[in-house]
């Protein structure tokens, strides 16, 4: 999805929500306080979070691989 034709769709559904159409000005105000809303949101793109996410799905599988190691070592050292 295209970060600035969704901005431009949110001051459009907020500037629908209005009794009378507002002024060029409204409109600006709008977009640089949602633009800096959204800035300080520190929001990422969906494909950022989807690579995190198969990032964490790999760490997991490590993890479990190790944890499967120091069980089996564990039992080595106890019966040896």
């Amino acid at each position: 999805m295209n970060p600035r034709q969704t901005l431009e769709d949110l001051i459009n559904s907020v500037s629908g929500l209005l009794p009378e159409p507002p002024s060029d000005g409204f409109r600006q105000n709008l977009r640089a306080a949602l633009r800096s809303a959204l800035d300080r949101a520190e929001l990422v793109t969906r494909e950022e979070l989807e690579i995190q996410e198969a990032v964490l799905a790999r760490t997991r599988e490590k993890l479990e691989q190790l944890e499967k190691t120091v069980a089996e070592l564990e039992k080595k050292l106890v019966n040896s």
